[in-house]
């Protein structure tokens, strides 16, 4: 499936720089025409998640997402550079899911959007059996299977192991991989991060599968699947 983005966005720079970034990651963005009418191209687009700035012509993002909300349960993430408190819980509360700051990094943006996704529509369990590098991964019970092997992972490999075998052959940005650690509860920071992709590793080379996940220097990790067999 190839989630689509709606952006209701009037900076064309950071609104053509979001549709590029998704389109990366293999997404659709479609950036909004007419801010008169933002729910009828919803409705005619039917995004899985839209992306809300607070300020906007003629009606601002909080109107909208009210009005969204009266019809759709749509995942809406608010962008704004008005970060005070205040308009943070006013997000919340008219049936945001998510406020980012503006500037944002776009690998936070793209964490944030991948997770929100997950959560909504589950498609980490879509297929409960993810075939990479040879080996194959069952989210029905967070075991991998290589060489006729089957390995047990802890709750924090299986999230990491999962999230790479999503974006195989692709870098994952550290922020993207603490945010999937996050939705297990775990308190995650750069070097706890470390700690859990070293446990992943000896873990996988115990299993046979050696040197599968490297590192890219100040940017995060790649699982390389030359195989690409991907989702059964």
């Amino acid at each position: 499936m190839k989630y689509r983005i709606y952006i209701v966005e009037d900076d064309n720079g950071i609104a053509d720089g979001i549709v590029k970034c998704l389109e990366s990651w293999g997404m659709e963005g479609r950036v909004v025409s007419d801010f008169r009418n933002v729910c009828q191209e919803i409705a005619e687009y039917e995004p899985h998640l839209v992306i809300l700035d607070i300020t906007l012509p003629y009606m601002g993002g909080y109107h909208w997402c009210q009005e969204i909300r009266k019809t759709s349960s749509v995942p809406v993430i608010f962008i704004s550079s008005a970060t005070e408190n205040m308009n943070i819980i006013m997000a919340m509360n008219m049936g945001a899911d998510d406020f980012i700051p503006k500037p944002f990094d776009q690998s936070v943006l793209i964490a944030k959007i991948s997770a929100l996704l997950r959560r909504t529509y589950d498609y980490a369990q879509a297929s409960s059996r993810i075939k990479v590098a040879g080996a194959c991964l069952n989210t029905d019970n967070s075991t991998l299977e290589y060489n006729g092997r089957e390995v047990e992972l802890s709750r924090n490999e299986y999230r990491i192991f999962l999230t790479l075998a999503q974006n195989r052959n692709k870098v994952v940005s550290r922020e993207m991989l603490m945010e999937a650690l996050w939705e297990t509860d775990s308190f995650v920071d750069e070097n706890t991060l470390t700690v859990n992709v070293g446990r992943l590793r000896k873990t996988l080379e115990g299993a046979g599968l050696k040197d599968i996940i490297r590192t890219k220097f100040g940017v995060g990790y790649i699982l390389e699947d030359r195989d690409d067999t991907g989702i059964s």
